[in-house]
């Protein structure tokens, strides 16, 4: 009979950066990441007054904080990730990694993106990043995820959280614009997450966490998906309506919003869940492509603006 104790420590030491790699959930943190970089590129008006340094100090602590993130939401939800289809060959369930490696890796992560932040952007941006991570690892993960199925809803803002995060970083102060920013994500993430949930209601329910497919049914759900994806068209209207963003924003946000419309409207009319992970990828794709939009707008009417003076 072999002896575990010692067999499972050599697998152990044998782990790839791929299974720390896997860990931060790099697909995640990329759009993190990008938002993040988005707030940042929309606080300033011009290449002059653009701080590099800065700018590349926040990128990568505010990238290392989501990763830690990820990491520990990994690490609180590894009996869960057993036992579901979509997560069980993760490093923790899968064997790759070991909690002790995977917490160290997670800590790590976490204190060295703080002690960037903190000493070369500002205090703010590092107790908002702080916050963050808090809320997403420990408020969400633990509790808020575990007992309501509002859970996506309650715990948005950690997620919605990267705009304001540039925006402080290179400013020092949360504006009005960093909200909007932030607002679009929190009220993008219910039904982005749902479709999911949909597809994945089974395995949730296996798990028994109370996702919205699994509590209310998924007719409710689709309903759920299609009043917030109205309400989404809504709020991605007010950068314009706002002067914050012109007739480009305006132009590529009204096309966005008309696809997701139609994915949610033809989710909502289908008797089964064929189009949920549809859905699902193509929210990912209309926040990416709308934050593109968004910054193009900006550096559009800077130019305009730089040659009509």
């Amino acid at each position: 009979m072999p002896n575990n104790s010692v067999a499972h420590p050599g697998r152990y030491l044998s782990a790839s950066w791929k299974q720390y790699l896997e860990l931060c959930k790099p697909k995640v943190v990329l759009l993190i990441v990008f938002t993040a970089v988005v707030g940042m590129l929309l606080s300033t008006e011009t290449a002059e007054v653009f701080r590099w340094d800065t700018f590349l100090y926040a990128t990568l602590g505010i990238g290392l904080a989501s990763a830690s993130g990820a990491a520990l939401n990994q690490i609180i939800d590894r009996h869960l990730d057993a036992v579901m289809e979509r997560t069980h060959d993760r490093p923790l369930p899968a064997g790759g990694l070991s909690l002790s490696q995977a917490l160290v890796f997670a800590i790590l992560l976490g204190l060295v993106s703080m002690l960037i932040l903190a000493s070369q952007v500002n205090t703010l941006t590092a107790l908002l990043t702080f916050s963050a991570l808090i809320g997403y690892a420990v408020i969400y993960t633990m509790f808020l995820k575990r007992s309501t199925s509002q859970n996506i809803v309650l715990g948005g803002a950690a997620g919605a959280a990267p705009p304001l995060l540039g925006w402080a970083a290179m400013t020092g102060e949360v504006g009005t614009e960093a909200l909007l920013l932030f607002l679009i994500i929190l009220v993008w993430t219910p039904p982005h997450f749902w479709a999911l949930a949909i597809r994945r209601r089974d395995e949730y329910a296996k798990a028994g966490i109370p996702m919205l497919p699994v509590t209310h049914g998924v007719p409710f759900t689709k309903l759920q998906i299609l009043l917030y994806t109205i309400l989404l068209v809504i709020v991605t209207m007010m950068p314009f309506i706002t002067q914050m963003s012109g007739l480009i924003y305006l132009s590529g946000a009204i096309a966005l919003g008309i696809g997701f419309l139609y994915y949610a409207i033809l989710l909502y009319r289908e008797d089964s869940d064929r189009l949920a992970m549809k859905t699902f990828g193509y929210s990912i794709l209309y926040l990416s492509l709308l934050f593109g939009f968004l910054l193009a707008d900006h550096y559009a009417r800077i130019l305009i603006r730089f040659f009509l003076l």
